[in-house]
């Protein structure tokens, strides 16, 4: 009822819960420990918030670009929600499985940040946080706000879910001995069935479109 009353407050919690969803920080806690392990708390709370910041930003830049980009290759809004989807539920598929997805960063990018001094722009910040499912998802939500109102939202939306990101990755990660490997993998499953179901809602909502 209320989401009918307030459009804004509607089109926010959806755009949250889907970035959120796919940029997932809760999957990147292990890749961040084992990245930062010879680091100290005070490095690791550093390179998160630097990570975020960048995620962000990176999110923030495509979100404001989106119809820019549209423009230059002629890709029409309901022909990209489409392909947003497809990706979306690519990505979900393997967190129902509780595997990483290769969007989230290849072996040899781990590998290859693990001997990097500082890890937070890469691999951390992209692909692990701002892949290219988050950055995809980021232009179609950007895309499907209706008025400057609802895309000045989206950014205070980035903002969030990068904050939301930053304290994830640091209570996680100063827990995460105590944390249960599958307890890890039940809520990578039920974000993984959410984020199915947002891909589902963005094909659907394109083929109203088209």
């Amino acid at each position: 009822m209320i989401y009918n009353r307030s459009p804004m407050l509607a089109y926010s919690l959806m755009a949250f819960g889907s970035l959120f969803a796919i940029v997932d920080p809760f999957a990147a806690v292990p890749s961040f420990l084992a990245l930062t392990a010879r680091e100290t708390p005070a490095q690791r709370r550093r390179m998160a918030k630097t990570a975020c910041v960048t995620c962000a930003g990176v999110l923030g830049v495509f979100a404001v670009m989106g119809p820019a980009i549209f423009s230059l290759f002629g890709i029409t809004v309901p022909a990209f929600q489409i392909a947003g989807g497809l990706v979306l539920l690519l990505a979900a598929l393997d967190m129902l499985r509780a595997q990483r997805s290769p969007m989230r960063g290849t072996p040899e990018e781990i590998a290859e940040g693990m001997d990097k001094h500082d890890i937070a722009i890469t691999p951390l910040a992209v692909p692990l946080l701002s892949g290219p499912g988050a950055i995809t998802t980021s232009i179609v939500l950007a895309g499907r706000a209706e008025n400057l109102l609802q895309r000045a939202a989206f950014l205070v939306v980035i903002i969030l879910v990068a904050s939301a990101s930053y304290f994830t990755l640091i209570l996680l990660s100063s827990g995460a001995r105590k944390l249960s490997p599958t307890l890890l993998k039940i809520v990578t499953r039920l974000m993984g069935l959410l984020l199915a179901a947002i891909g589902v809602q963005f094909i659907l909502s394109a083929l109203k479109l088209g």
